[in-house]
């Protein structure tokens, strides 16, 4: 699969988490095809300064304060796109959290997890991305070719997980895991729903990436995490939707 990644001018693209990291970079590489570039941060100081790194590449950006696990905020990104723009043509729903380790390395601690954590992690990562994306949708609705892109991982695989041949056999991060799952389902069920319109959505393995997620082991640095977000962003309108991607690899749910 190949994306047509020359049609994003004109186009408004919202990165939640994207003040650093796989975000940024994402931010970065929809700026470089032509989106103007909105930055959802937790700190209002940080996005701003990644917002002028971007402007002063040449890059169509800007920044709010944002933090996707505050109802508050959730509503004023929805004012701000529906009075400056009256549209939302991308959604890269980034952010999101680890809470159980600090490098991404064979374990297995499920019997131990804390029900706080559970919810810390669903919260953060699948509750709050989809009351976001249901809450934009209307504005996404506006755009001729409305992408949404659910930052997933290979560890929300129920197949590769349960495949003792599989890299990520060993890889058992419960809460984490559980959580990308979820979010790999609302993929399936939203792009069900939307099969008939315009509007396409994908889940995005952005691959192990030295992030504060990934870990000092990881492999991939945040340039090249960004690229299965940036292509699933930019598809034409033959591409796929539902699906579950690494860079062109289509994976297994």
């Amino acid at each position: 699969m190949t994306a047509n990644q020359s049609n994003l001018e004109g186009k408004v693209a919202f990165i939640t988490g994207g003040n650093r990291g796989i975000g940024l970079e994402t931010a970065r590489g929809l700026g470089k095809l032509g989106a103007h570039v909105v930055i959802g941060s937790r700190d209002g100081e940080r996005g701003k300064v990644a917002a002028a790194a971007l402007q002063a590449e040449g890059i169509q950006a800007e920044s709010m304060k944002f933090d996707v696990l505050l109802a508050d905020d959730r509503q004023a990104a929805y004012a701000f796109f529906e009075q400056k723009y009256g549209k939302l043509d991308i959604l890269i729903n980034n952010a999101g959290v680890q809470k159980e380790v600090e490098h991404l390395v064979p374990m297995n601690e499920t019997s131990s997890v804390t029900p706080d954590t559970l919810r810390e992690t669903f919260e953060a990562n699948f509750f709050t991305l989809v009351e976001l994306t249901q809450l934009l949708l209307p504005l996404i609705r506006k755009s001729p070719a409305g992408r949404i892109v659910n930052l997933s991982s290979v560890l929300g695989s129920l197949a590769l997980h349960s495949n003792p041949e599989a890299p990520i056999y060993n890889m058992k991060v419960f809460a984490y895991d559980t959580s990308k799952a979820a979010v790999n389902m609302f993929t399936i069920h939203l792009a069900h729903e939307l099969r008939d319109t315009p509007i396409k959505v994908n889940s995005a393995h952005p691959g192990w990436v030295k992030t504060e997620i990934g870990g000092q082991y990881a492999e991939l640095d945040a340039a090249e995490g960004s690229k299965t977000s940036v292509m699933l962003a930019s598809l034409p309108v033959d591409g796929p939707t539902g699906q579950f991607f690494f860079m062109n690899n289509q994976l297994p749910w």
